[in-house]
């Protein structure tokens, strides 16, 4: 059976294809529209001193330096591991023009020439180049939800991640930790994989949670944590059985969370067998560059070595 074909059946769970269970966005740029100038005298990011109309004003200054970059709509393009604000300014810029992040596990991956992945000068002062640039962008383009928003490059793997599996991962961790608008978090991720996306960049606006390091409610770290402080982020997925109720399960494959403690994440679902993980769901990837290295099993995708 083609891959694709595999791919779309572990993407769907129950009766619920991909795509159909609406999330009130149609793509991530429209978060951006729809939450950001809907709250425009707030500031989700409040550690930068922006409300949050100043920063839908700098990601409109940024896709106007991009294009003068010669960065085109649906071009993928490399973010390099840098500040928190660069980096989501960067993202939210490409994503505006309807173009792809390029994320790198760590600087010694090579990119798949097949990808032809642009590399941006970043030794510059984003703030201070932005301020001479237009506070308006009319985009060309707009990505459709199940076209890839960000490409996650390993080892061995260049992983597809769409809008609409990274809004989905958002949304069900919104349900699985019942975040409200308001309640405040922060996260000591870097700025260099799909982690980071879904929890750093997308979750803060989607949920309306102010992220902050000053007194936060929640702290999400891969360090120990109490359950009063936070969770723990966890990638040792071998070890699921045992993980702890403030645990958080990560899968880059899943887009981001996998799991709190061992219960699956909305619209996710999971099995470990040996040392195997098979998983299905509306978060799971859109596939590998390499798909010979994607493994199928009664309509899960297996990820093996855990």
């Amino acid at each position: 059976m083609n891959p694709q074909t595999q791919l779309y059946s572990a993407q769907t769970i129950g009766n619920i294809e991909p795509i159909e269970y609406m999330i009130p966005y149609p793509g991530t740029q429209a978060i951006i529209e729809g939450q950001i100038i809907k709250y425009g005298d707030k500031s989700i990011f409040s550690d930068y001193n922006l409300k949050n109309i100043e920063f839908y004003e700098l990601i409109q200054k940024m896709a106007n330096w991009l294009t003068e970059q010669g960065i085109n709509p649906k071009d993928n393009v490399v973010i390099e591991e840098n500040s928190s604000l660069q980096s989501l300014l960067l993202l939210y810029g490409l994503w505006h023009m309807g173009a792809k992040g390029v994320f790198l596990e760590n600087s010694n991956v090579k990119i798949n020439k097949k990808l032809n992945a642009k590399r941006i000068n970043f030794e510059i002062d984003f703030q201070k180049t932005l301020k001479s640039y237009p506070s308006v962008f009319i985009p060309k383009y707009k990505a459709l939800l199940d076209e890839t928003a960000i490409i996650m490059i390993t080892v061995d793997k260049s992983i597809f991640l769409s809008h609409y599996s990274l809004l989905v991962n958002a949304n069900s961790i919104q349900k699985a930790l019942d975040l409200k608008s308001g309640m405040d978090f922060y996260c000591d991720l870097k700025a260099n994989s799909t982690f980071w996306v879904v929890i750093c960049a997308i979750l803060p606006i989607y949920t309306m949670c102010p992220f902050t390091k000053k007194d936060p409610q929640y702290t999400f770290t891969y360090d120990d944590i109490s359950q009063k402080q936070g969770y723990r982020l966890r990638k040792d997925l071998g070890n699921i059985e045992d993980f702890k109720a403030n645990d958080i399960a990560l899968c880059k494959e899943n887009s981001a969370v996998l799991a709190v403690k061992n219960n699956p994440i909305h619209l996710t679902d999971f099995i470990v067998k040996e040392n195997e993980l098979w998983i299905k769901g509306h978060s799971l990837m859109s596939g590998y560059l390499e798909e010979e290295l994607m493994s199928f099993k009664d309509n899960y995708l297996i990820i093996n070595n855990l």
